[in-house]
Protein backbone atom coordinates (compact mmCIF):
# COMPACT_ATOMS: atom_id res chain seq x y z
CA UNK A 1 0.00 0.00 0.00
CA UNK A 2 1.22 3.64 -0.58
CA UNK A 3 1.04 5.25 2.65
CA UNK A 4 3.20 7.95 4.35
CA UNK A 5 5.30 7.12 6.84
CA UNK A 6 7.88 8.11 9.85
CA UNK A 7 10.34 11.01 9.56
CA UNK A 8 10.71 12.40 5.67
CA UNK A 9 14.69 11.29 5.43
CA UNK A 10 17.45 13.77 4.78
CA UNK A 11 17.27 14.70 1.02
CA UNK A 12 19.63 15.72 -1.37
CA UNK A 13 17.95 17.27 -4.11
CA UNK A 14 14.05 18.94 -3.29
CA UNK A 15 12.04 19.58 -5.97
CA UNK A 16 9.24 21.93 -6.38
CA UNK A 17 7.41 18.89 -5.35
CA UNK A 18 8.94 15.54 -4.72
CA UNK A 19 12.14 14.61 -4.94
CA UNK A 20 14.97 13.39 -6.97
CA UNK A 21 15.76 9.95 -6.19
CA UNK A 22 18.44 7.58 -8.16
CA UNK A 23 16.92 4.06 -8.44
CA UNK A 24 17.25 0.53 -9.67
CA UNK A 25 15.39 -1.24 -11.78
CA UNK A 26 13.99 -4.76 -9.97
CA UNK A 27 11.85 -6.79 -11.83
CA UNK A 28 10.22 -5.85 -15.27
CA UNK A 29 7.50 -7.85 -17.17
CA UNK A 30 4.40 -8.10 -19.06
CA UNK A 31 1.09 -7.91 -17.63
CA UNK A 32 -0.72 -9.05 -21.07
CA UNK A 33 0.21 -11.74 -23.79
CA UNK A 34 0.81 -9.11 -26.07
CA UNK A 35 3.40 -7.11 -24.08
CA UNK A 36 1.40 -4.20 -25.15
CA UNK A 37 1.24 -3.19 -20.93
CA UNK A 38 4.00 -3.77 -18.62
CA UNK A 39 5.06 -3.51 -15.52
CA UNK A 40 8.21 -2.13 -13.94
CA UNK A 41 9.22 -2.45 -10.14
CA UNK A 42 11.98 0.01 -8.89
CA UNK A 43 13.91 0.43 -5.63
CA UNK A 44 13.07 3.67 -5.01
CA UNK A 45 12.76 3.88 -1.10
CA UNK A 46 11.45 7.30 -0.48
CA UNK A 47 9.08 7.31 -3.22
CA UNK A 48 7.78 4.00 -1.28
CA UNK A 49 7.58 5.25 1.73
CA UNK A 50 6.30 8.84 1.08
CA UNK A 51 4.00 8.01 -1.67
CA UNK A 52 0.29 8.37 -0.93
CA UNK A 53 -2.67 6.70 -3.15
CA UNK A 54 -2.90 8.57 -6.34
CA UNK A 55 0.36 10.36 -6.57
CA UNK A 56 2.57 9.73 -9.10
CA UNK A 57 6.66 9.64 -10.39
CA UNK A 58 8.75 11.61 -13.20
CA UNK A 59 10.84 9.15 -14.70
CA UNK A 60 13.47 10.18 -16.78
CA UNK A 61 13.84 7.27 -19.30
CA UNK A 62 17.80 6.53 -19.95
CA UNK A 63 19.65 6.34 -23.30
CA UNK A 64 16.61 8.24 -24.96
CA UNK A 65 18.60 11.72 -25.66
CA UNK A 66 16.06 12.66 -28.48
CA UNK A 67 13.80 13.83 -25.88
CA UNK A 68 14.82 15.24 -22.84
CA UNK A 69 11.40 15.26 -20.92
CA UNK A 70 10.74 13.02 -18.12
CA UNK A 71 7.67 10.80 -18.37
CA UNK A 72 4.84 10.83 -15.90
CA UNK A 73 3.60 7.27 -14.43
CA UNK A 74 0.94 6.82 -12.00
CA UNK A 75 1.96 4.25 -8.81
CA UNK A 76 0.81 0.93 -8.87
CA UNK A 77 2.06 -0.57 -6.03
CA UNK A 78 4.34 0.80 -3.38
CA UNK A 79 6.47 -1.27 -0.69
CA UNK A 80 7.65 1.26 2.15
CA UNK A 81 9.11 -2.15 4.12
CA UNK A 82 10.99 -3.31 0.96
CA UNK A 83 11.43 0.15 -0.82
CA UNK A 84 9.82 -0.58 -3.56
CA UNK A 85 7.67 1.00 -6.12
CA UNK A 86 5.74 -1.04 -9.00
CA UNK A 87 4.52 0.98 -12.11
CA UNK A 88 2.70 -0.15 -14.62
CA UNK A 89 1.98 1.39 -18.41
CA UNK A 90 0.95 0.77 -22.10
CA UNK A 91 3.75 0.82 -25.23
CA UNK A 92 2.14 3.78 -26.94
CA UNK A 93 4.99 5.68 -28.36
CA UNK A 94 8.57 6.22 -28.46
CA UNK A 95 9.03 6.68 -24.73
CA UNK A 96 7.68 3.79 -23.61
CA UNK A 97 8.78 1.78 -26.10
CA UNK A 98 12.73 2.64 -25.21
CA UNK A 99 11.75 1.59 -21.92
CA UNK A 100 11.11 -2.02 -22.85
CA UNK A 101 14.59 -2.25 -23.14
CA UNK A 102 15.18 -1.77 -19.58
CA UNK A 103 17.27 -4.50 -17.37
CA UNK A 104 17.21 -6.10 -14.29
CA UNK A 105 20.07 -3.57 -12.23
CA UNK A 106 20.00 -0.80 -14.79
CA UNK A 107 20.17 2.71 -12.86
CA UNK A 108 18.07 5.61 -13.50
CA UNK A 109 16.01 7.94 -11.33
CA UNK A 110 12.37 9.66 -10.83
CA UNK A 111 11.27 12.78 -9.46
CA UNK A 112 8.62 12.11 -6.86
CA UNK A 113 6.45 11.55 -5.37
CA UNK A 114 4.42 14.04 -7.22
CA UNK A 115 0.98 15.75 -7.22
CA UNK A 116 -2.19 15.71 -5.21
CA UNK A 117 -3.66 12.50 -4.84
CA UNK A 118 -7.06 11.08 -3.48
CA UNK A 119 -9.16 12.45 -0.41
CA UNK A 120 -12.21 10.38 -1.50
CA UNK A 121 -14.86 11.88 1.87
CA UNK A 122 -13.07 10.29 4.64
CA UNK A 123 -16.43 10.32 6.29
CA UNK A 124 -17.73 8.09 3.43
CA UNK A 125 -18.51 4.25 4.21
CA UNK A 126 -19.57 2.80 0.84
CA UNK A 127 -16.99 3.66 -2.06
CA UNK A 128 -17.41 3.38 -5.70
CA UNK A 129 -14.44 3.16 -7.85
CA UNK A 130 -14.94 3.29 -11.76
CA UNK A 131 -11.73 2.39 -13.79
CA UNK A 132 -11.04 2.37 -17.58
CA UNK A 133 -8.50 1.06 -19.01
CA UNK A 134 -4.95 2.01 -17.63
CA UNK A 135 -7.19 4.42 -15.43
CA UNK A 136 -6.89 1.41 -12.93
CA UNK A 137 -3.52 2.17 -12.24
CA UNK A 138 -4.00 5.02 -9.50
CA UNK A 139 -7.32 3.18 -8.29
CA UNK A 140 -5.61 0.66 -7.03
CA UNK A 141 -3.47 1.70 -4.00
CA UNK A 142 -6.85 3.78 -2.74
CA UNK A 143 -8.99 0.62 -3.18
CA UNK A 144 -5.85 -0.94 -0.83
CA UNK A 145 -6.36 2.19 1.04
CA UNK A 146 -10.49 1.96 1.52
CA UNK A 147 -10.15 -1.77 2.63
CA UNK A 148 -7.79 -1.18 5.19
CA UNK A 149 -9.66 1.46 7.22
CA UNK A 150 -12.64 -0.68 7.08
CA UNK A 151 -14.70 0.79 3.99
CA UNK A 152 -16.99 -1.01 1.61
CA UNK A 153 -15.62 -1.07 -1.73
CA UNK A 154 -17.25 -1.50 -5.27
CA UNK A 155 -14.74 -1.27 -8.34
CA UNK A 156 -16.27 -1.09 -11.78
CA UNK A 157 -13.61 -2.32 -13.86
CA UNK A 158 -13.28 -1.85 -17.92
CA UNK A 159 -11.39 -2.14 -21.01
CA UNK A 160 -11.75 -2.64 -24.54
CA UNK A 161 -12.09 -6.56 -24.69
CA UNK A 162 -10.82 -9.50 -22.26
CA UNK A 163 -7.09 -9.40 -23.13
CA UNK A 164 -6.60 -6.28 -21.71
CA UNK A 165 -8.70 -6.79 -18.47
CA UNK A 166 -5.01 -7.24 -16.84
CA UNK A 167 -6.01 -5.50 -13.57
CA UNK A 168 -8.87 -7.68 -12.89
CA UNK A 169 -6.87 -10.23 -10.99
CA UNK A 170 -5.42 -8.14 -8.51
CA UNK A 171 -8.51 -6.50 -8.16
CA UNK A 172 -10.14 -9.40 -6.66
CA UNK A 173 -8.34 -10.74 -4.26
CA UNK A 174 -8.18 -7.59 -2.94
CA UNK A 175 -11.90 -7.32 -2.44
CA UNK A 176 -13.06 -10.29 -3.85
CA UNK A 177 -14.95 -10.97 -7.35
CA UNK A 178 -18.66 -10.20 -6.09
CA UNK A 179 -17.19 -6.38 -5.52
CA UNK A 180 -15.43 -6.06 -8.59
CA UNK A 181 -18.11 -5.66 -11.58
CA UNK A 182 -16.70 -5.95 -15.46
CA UNK A 183 -17.28 -4.39 -18.69
CA UNK A 184 -15.66 -4.51 -22.18
CA UNK A 185 -16.38 -2.78 -25.01
CA UNK A 186 -16.97 -5.69 -26.99
CA UNK A 187 -18.27 -7.69 -24.71
CA UNK A 188 -16.27 -10.57 -24.62
CA UNK A 189 -16.08 -10.33 -20.79
CA UNK A 190 -18.95 -9.44 -18.33
CA UNK A 191 -21.11 -6.24 -19.42
CA UNK A 192 -21.30 -5.13 -22.53
CA UNK A 193 -21.17 -1.94 -23.20
CA UNK A 194 -18.96 1.22 -21.16
CA UNK A 195 -18.24 1.62 -17.20
CA UNK A 196 -20.60 4.82 -17.12
CA UNK A 197 -23.52 2.39 -18.33
CA UNK A 198 -22.67 -0.39 -15.66
CA UNK A 199 -22.02 2.32 -12.89
CA UNK A 200 -25.38 3.88 -13.40
CA UNK A 201 -27.16 0.64 -13.39
CA UNK A 202 -25.43 0.51 -10.02
CA UNK A 203 -26.34 3.47 -8.95
CA UNK A 204 -29.57 2.67 -9.14
CA UNK A 205 -29.39 -0.65 -6.96
CA UNK A 206 -26.83 0.63 -4.20
CA UNK A 207 -26.08 3.26 -1.87
CA UNK A 208 -22.81 5.25 -2.69
CA UNK A 209 -21.27 7.72 -0.40
CA UNK A 210 -18.19 8.84 -2.41
CA UNK A 211 -17.13 7.75 -6.37
CA UNK A 212 -13.57 8.14 -7.83
CA UNK A 213 -12.69 7.67 -11.02
CA UNK A 214 -9.75 7.55 -13.47
CA UNK A 215 -9.74 6.70 -17.49
CA UNK A 216 -10.28 8.67 -20.46
CA UNK A 217 -11.93 12.05 -20.53
CA UNK A 218 -15.11 11.72 -21.75
CA UNK A 219 -15.91 8.17 -19.46
CA UNK A 220 -14.48 10.54 -16.84
CA UNK A 221 -16.83 13.54 -17.26
CA UNK A 222 -20.30 11.01 -17.92
CA UNK A 223 -19.30 9.43 -14.53
CA UNK A 224 -18.62 13.29 -13.27
CA UNK A 225 -22.31 13.72 -14.68
CA UNK A 226 -23.70 10.82 -13.20
CA UNK A 227 -22.36 11.53 -9.53
CA UNK A 228 -23.57 14.77 -9.78
CA UNK A 229 -27.28 13.77 -10.64
CA UNK A 230 -26.96 11.08 -7.71
CA UNK A 231 -25.81 14.25 -5.29
CA UNK A 232 -22.39 12.06 -4.51
CA UNK A 233 -18.97 13.36 -4.26
CA UNK A 234 -16.74 12.38 -7.05
CA UNK A 235 -12.79 12.74 -7.40
CA UNK A 236 -11.47 12.39 -10.70
CA UNK A 237 -7.86 11.79 -11.78
CA UNK A 238 -7.27 13.70 -15.29
CA UNK A 239 -4.27 12.03 -17.39
CA UNK A 240 -3.10 15.17 -18.90
CA UNK A 241 0.10 15.56 -21.00
CA UNK A 242 2.91 16.74 -19.04
CA UNK A 243 6.14 18.30 -19.51
CA UNK A 244 8.23 19.44 -16.06
CA UNK A 245 5.76 17.43 -13.95
CA UNK A 246 6.92 20.19 -11.32
CA UNK A 247 4.04 22.97 -12.20
CA UNK A 248 6.99 25.39 -13.82
CA UNK A 249 6.09 24.88 -17.24
CA UNK A 250 1.96 24.98 -17.70
CA UNK A 251 1.54 22.13 -20.17
CA UNK A 252 -0.90 20.75 -17.94
CA UNK A 253 -3.32 23.25 -17.12
CA UNK A 254 -6.64 22.40 -16.12
CA UNK A 255 -9.74 24.82 -16.63
CA UNK A 256 -11.56 24.56 -12.99
CA UNK A 257 -14.33 26.77 -11.49
CA UNK A 258 -11.58 28.76 -9.56
CA UNK A 259 -9.39 28.94 -12.73
CA UNK A 260 -6.82 27.65 -13.95
CA UNK A 261 -4.66 24.92 -12.41
CA UNK A 262 -1.79 22.72 -12.58
CA UNK A 263 -2.30 18.70 -13.05
CA UNK A 264 0.77 17.78 -11.82
CA UNK A 265 0.89 19.76 -8.62
CA UNK A 266 -2.49 21.05 -8.12
CA UNK A 267 -4.00 17.31 -9.43
CA UNK A 268 -3.99 14.83 -11.11
CA UNK A 269 -6.66 14.14 -8.53
CA UNK A 270 -9.39 17.09 -9.04
CA UNK A 271 -13.27 17.44 -7.13
CA UNK A 272 -15.21 16.52 -10.12
CA UNK A 273 -17.43 19.36 -10.01
CA UNK A 274 -14.34 21.72 -9.68
CA UNK A 275 -13.28 21.07 -13.34
CA UNK A 276 -14.69 22.39 -16.29
CA UNK A 277 -15.17 20.10 -19.04
CA UNK A 278 -15.15 21.96 -21.98
CA UNK A 279 -15.89 19.06 -24.49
Amino acid sequence: MCEAVGARESLSCQAASGVLEPCEVLDIGSCDKNGGIRRLVLRAPHAAIHALPGQFVHLRIPHFDDHLLRRPFGLYRCNSAAGTIELVYQVLGAGTQQMTSLKVGQKLDIIGPVGRGWSCAPEAKNVLLIAGGMGAVPLYPLAEQLKAQGKQVQVVLGAQNADLLVFQKDFETLLGAENIPICTDDGSAGFHGFTTERAAELLKKSSFDAIATCGPHLMQRGVALLARKAGIPCEVSLEERMACGIGACLSCVVETTAGKKRACVDGPVFKADEVIWND
